[in-house]
C-alpha cells in the first residue's frame, strides 16, 4: 500500500502517494487537533472568578507562556505523524543525512519531484527508488555495497549482494559501475547444451568455497541437488525419465495430465537447472528461480542455454497472474520451516499459475506428520484437483527413514 510501479526507459521507480497512507494517522491527526483546541479554548477563556473585573499583565503573561507550550506539543505531534506515516508506508528507513552513507546512495534514494506537480490520475507527487524495505536493517552492509567508483569496475562483492537479498534487502539498489564480465568461451549451441560441460573457468567461484565442479558434485549442496552438477555420468542423467522410488513421476506422465497442454513453466528452486533441460527437449519453455547458494547455479543454468531467474523465494514473483501453464517445486518450497512463509508463497504459486494449470509438487520432504498434515491441509485450502498424491519413506545417509510428499495438482476454475 502506499506505491505503484511506473516503467521508465529501462527502469522501475516506486512512487510515494499524495495522501495519508491509513485511516489510522487521519484518526491520530484528529484526535490530535481537537486536543491542542480544546487546551486553546481553555487557555483564553479561563479566569479565576476573583480576576472577572480586573487584567493583570502576570495573567497575560501566563496565557502566553500556556499558548507557546501547546505550540510547541502541535509542532512535536507533526513530526511524530510524519514519522508514523513514513513508517507505515515503508519509505525512508534508511537515514541518508548519516555521514557515513555513501554517496552513491544518497543520490540513489533521493527523491525526485514530479516536473508537472501532482499527477491527477494517480495522485503521485514524486518518483521514490524502489528498494527492499529491509535494506535499512543492513546499513553497515548495504553502504559497503554501494561504496565503488562511479563509471568504473564494479566490486566482486556479488556475495555480499546476495547476503543482503537473503537479509530482505530485496530488490538491491541499482549501481552506476561495470559488472566483472568473464569470458564465456566453449558454450555449446542449443539443444546439445543441455547435456554437455563447459569449462569451469567461464563460471564466478569467488565467495564459494569450491572452485571447480568435481568438488560441487562431491557435496549434497541441498536435498535437491546432490551431485546435480554432473550431468554427463550422474544421476542427473536420468531424472524425471527413470524413477528409483515410487515418489519420482515420470515427466512424460504429468505432462500428459495437462490440459490445454504444457507450453511454459516455472520452476522453484531447481537445482543446476535439469527439470528446465527435460522440459526444453519436448518444447516447453521453463524458468528457473534460484540463488547462488553455496554454487554458481544460475551461470551453470545460462550455460545450458536454460533461462535462470537470480531470486529469492521471499520476493514476490515477477510475472504476471494465470500466465504459466505448470509450476514445479521441491523441498526448496519448506522456505526455512516457517508455515506462515509458506503459506505467502503458496498464494504466490497459485496467483501465476493458469487455471487448469498443473502444480507439480517433487518429493517434498516432510519432517514431522505435523508438517505433513499442515501442508496437506494448506493444499486443500486451494480446492486443487489430486491427479496424483503419493507419500513415501526413503533412507537417508545416517539409515534413518524420512517421508516425502510428491503430488501433481491441478488448479480450479473460481468464479
Amino acid at each position: 500500500m502506499g506505491s505503484v510501479s511506473l516503467k521508465i526507459g529501462d527502469g522501475t521507480a516506486r512512487f510515494k502517494r499524495a495522501s495519508v497512507c491509513s485511516s489510522a494517522v487521519n484518526l491520530l491527526m484528529l484526535f490530535s487537533v481537537i486536543i491542542t483546541n480544546l487546551f486553546a479554548f481553555y487557555a483564553f477563556t479561563y479566569s479565576p472568578k476573583e480576576l472577572h473585573h480586573h487584567h493583570n499583565p502576570k495573567d497575560i503573561s501566563l496565557i502566553s507562556e500556556k499558548v507557546s507550550i501547546i505550540l510547541r506539543e502541535i509542532e512535536s505531534s507533526k513530526k511524530k505523524l510524519a514519522q508514523m506515516e513514513k513508517e507505515l508506508l515503508g519509505f525512508d528507513t534508511i537515514d541518508i543525512s548519516k555521514p557515513n552513507i555513501p554517496n552513491e546512495l544518497k543520490i540513489f534514494l533521493d527523491h525526485r519531484e514530479l516536473p508537472l506537480g501532482k499527477d491527477s490520475r494517480t495522485g503521485i507527487t514524486e518518483m521514490v527508488a524502489s528498494v527492499g524495505h529491509f535494506c535499512g536493517k543492513s546499513e553497515d552492509l548495504l553502504s559497503q555495497y554501494m561504496n565503488y567508483k562511479v563509471n568504473g569496475l564494479c566490486p566482486d562483492d556479488w556475495s555480499l549482494g546476495q547476503k543482503l537479498i537473503q537479509r530482505g534487502c530485496e530488490p538491491l539498489p541499482r549501481r552506476r559501475c561495470f559488472a566483472k564480465t568473464i569470458p564465456k568461451v566453449g558454450l555449446q549451441s542449443f539443444p546439445s547444451s543441455l547435456w554437455k560441460n563447459v569449462s569451469e573457468k567461464i563460471y564466478s567461484w569467488s565467495g564459494i568455497g569450491c572452485k571447480n565442479l568435481a568438488c560441487l558434485n562431491s557435496k549434497k549442496l541441498n536435498r535437491d541437488c546432490a551431485g546435480c552438477f554432473d550431468i554427463v555420468n550422474g544421476y542427473e542423467t536420468q531424472r524425471y525419465v527413470k524413477t528409483r522410488g515410487k515418489n519420482d513421476f515420470l515427466i512424460d506422465d504429468v505432462l500428459a495430465m495437462g490440459s490445454g497442454g504444457i507450453r511454459v513453466g516455472f520452476d522453484i528452486g531447481g537445482g543446476s537447472g535439469t527439470f528446465a533441460a527435460r522440459m526444453a527437449e519436448r518444447n516447453v519453455t521453463v524458468v528457473t528461480c534460484t540463488l547462488n547458494i553455496d554454487a554458481p547455479f544460475n551461470e551453470f543454468i545460462a550455460a545450458r542455454g536454460i533461462f535462470p531467474l537470480y531470486l529469492s523465494f521471499d520476493h514476490r514473483f515477477p510475472f504476471y497472474d494465470n500466465v504459466f501453464d505448470l509450476v514445479h517445486a521441491g523441498s526448496g518450497l519448506d522456505v526455512g520451516g516457517r508455515p506462515e512463509k509458506l503459506e505467502f508463497l503458496m498464494f504466490d504459486i497459485d496467483r501465476i499459475l493458469r487455471a487448469g494449470g498443473l502444480f507439480w509438487l517433487d518429493n517434498f520432504y516432510c519432517s514431522n506428520e505435523d508438517k505433513k498434515k499442515d501442508l496437506t491441509l494448506l493444499i486443500e485450502r486451494f480446492g486443487y484437483k489430486k491427479l496424483k498424491w503419493v507419500v513415501g519413506e526413503k533412507i537417508n545417509g545416517s539409515g534413518k527413514s524420512e517421508v516425502y510428499l510428491s503430488a501433481v495438482l491441478q488448479k480450479p476454475v473460481r468464479v
